[in-house]
């Protein structure tokens, strides 16, 4: 049997949704087959923060930089998928919650709190300073959420993020893991080099471990 790809990512179209008061995917088409031209053509409208996406830096912190300047090696290499059970609506995930060994550089959480990216619920779960800080001294920089962010709707002062940016960590949010069996693998979910910009969309997807796969440097 062949080894199986898992797609992280949801279908991106103007259902997907948004922060309230964001904006919008909306694609035009400019010509099309069906209206007798000769190509397909289309332009899109959005946020950049649109389903699995990687947060810049500068998004969260007035000097964190760019995406096009966030090293390609935090969005590619060895992962581990954490499933928290339990959690209530809009809770935090805290060190408690954790019921396996922290066995990789990149962690990505299914609080399973966000279950249909098409259906916008303000009581998703997110992540806790005290996590953070916890994981940061485990080794791990990059963290990953299957929620759109990794603070609570309404949290104005971003404490998670604020970590984020101490701790240098890189984000991955909107993630699909419903579907994924807890375990090691190997992420790829590569940011669009988009100069100044605050995040980018991307295609995560999450492959088989693959034994002895490098971690590259920053």
């Amino acid at each position: 049997m062949k080894p199986k790809i898992y797609d992280i990512s949801p279908k991106i179209s103007s259902r997907l949704g948004v922060f309230p008061g964001d904006q919008a995917f909306s694609r035009h088409v400019a010509m099309s087959f069906a209206k007798g031209d000769n190509l397909e053509l289309s332009s899109i409208t959005t946020t950049l923060h649109l389903g699995a996406h990687a947060d810049a830096p500068s998004h969260y912190h007035k000097s964190g930089e760019t995406i096009e300047k966030r090293p390609l090696s935090r969005y590619i290499g060895p992962a581990q998928v954490v499933r928290i059970q339990g959690l209530n609506p809009g809770e935090r995930v805290m060190p408690h919650h954790m019921r396996v060994e922290v066995l990789s550089p990149r962690i990505l959480f299914d609080t399973q709190s966000f279950p249909d990216p098409e259906k916008w619920n303000s009581d998703f779960c997110s992540l806790s300073p005290e996590l953070l800080n916890a994981l940061a001294d485990e080794g791990v920089k990059l963290v990953g959420i299957d929620t759109p962010s990794v603070d609570p709707e309404d949290c104005k002062p971003l404490d998670a993020h604020q970590v984020l940016f101490k701790r240098d960590f890189s984000v991955l949010e909107g993630l699909c893991l419903q579907d994924v069996p807890e375990g090691h693998y190997t992420l790829v979910a590569l940011p669009l080099k988009i100069e100044g910009g605050d995040a980018s969309p991307v295609r995560a997807v999450l492959l088989p471990s693959i034994h002895g796969f490098p971690e590259f440097g920053d």
